[in-house]
């Protein structure tokens, strides 16, 4: 897909940060838009900033953890907009708690919107992309797709799973000779609110001798790295190349090497860090 003039891309997640800033420029390169959100507000405030470029924008609120809403959406869009060519699997949330203990409630809470809502999607839309004739589907992973983080397994969880989902569906659509393609995203730390946003299990607090705001602070803090903006340019790029891995920011890029690199033997070095990171914070609350 060499260019995204008068084509039709749905977008998940379009309330804000990557996804608004994904509806913005694609509207801007003249492509028409379906949005999503749970958060109406602001998904109407993306329209808004994407609508003055004078292309088609149609919001809908979904939660893409319900399959049957997700079917009903894509359904929707095709009539709406006459055909679907692009799919951003783009909503996320974050979880932050202990792998051992973590409820059942909170993981199937963020399995459902990180991995399931890129299963139903991706398979909502297909039937789609393929009466289209030139169709892309586009998963956001992470960073924390390509290596494991302590209090973070949820969410690797989640995200290694997209990963192989992705991987595996390119290779498929590639062996049918099919018209449509996948890419999967692996986003470093970005400028969104997803940190803020995110859920911390109460077990953290007495883990880490911080505070649930404090470690939201923090983590906001170490993803400030990319801007949303810029990770919609190299998302963007990543799909005119149709590749089939799209590292956004310079530490997606420099922790996937060092990962391919070392292989396990990352893993000494992540927990050093942590460790590193965590030891004034916790002795100036001991004392």
């Amino acid at each position: 897909m060499k260019s995204f003039k008068n084509k039709v891309a749905a977008i998940t997640g379009a309330a804000s940060g990557m996804g608004r800033t994904l509806a913005v420029e694609l509207a801007k390169r003249g492509c028409h838009l379906a949005l999503s959100d749970v958060n109406e507000a602001d998904l109407a405030k993306t329209a808004q900033l994407a609508g003055v470029h004078g292309v088609k924008v149609t919001i809908a609120k979904l939660d893409v953890a319900n399959r049957d809403a997700v079917f009903a959406w894509a359904d929707q869009v095709a009539q709406d907009h006459g055909r679907v060519n692009l799919i951003f699997n783009n909503a996320g949330v974050a979880l932050t708690a202990p792998a051992d203990s973590v409820s059942i409630t909170d993981f199937e809470w963020i399995m459902g919107i990180n991995f399931w809502g890129v299963i139903h999607g991706t398979q909502a839309f297909m039937p789609h992309l393929k009466a289209s004739g030139d169709g892309h589907v586009i998963n956001t992973s992470s960073l924390f797709g390509l290596m494991a983080v302590p209090t973070q397994g949820t969410y690797n969880a989640s995200k290694f799973a997209v990963r192989g989902y992705t991987e595996a569906l390119r290779m498929e659509l590639e062996m049918q000779g099919s018209c449509v393609s996948a890419t999967c995203v692996h986003p470093g730390g970005i400028a969104t609110n997803i940190a803020m946003a995110g859920k911390i299990d109460p077990a953290m607090e007495k883990l880490t001798g911080v505070s649930a705001e404090a470690q939201k602070r923090r983590a906001n803090k170490l993803i400030n790295v990319t801007t949303a903006e810029s990770a919609a340019l190299q998302i963007l790029a990543g799909v005119e190349n149709n590749e089939r891995r799209v590292l956004v920011g310079p530490d997606a890029k420099r922790l996937d090497k060092l990962v391919r690199l070392l292989g396990s033997w990352y893993q000494p070095l992540v927990m050093r860090q942590l460790k590193r990171m965590n030891k004034p914070r916790t002795q100036a609350t001991t004392n």
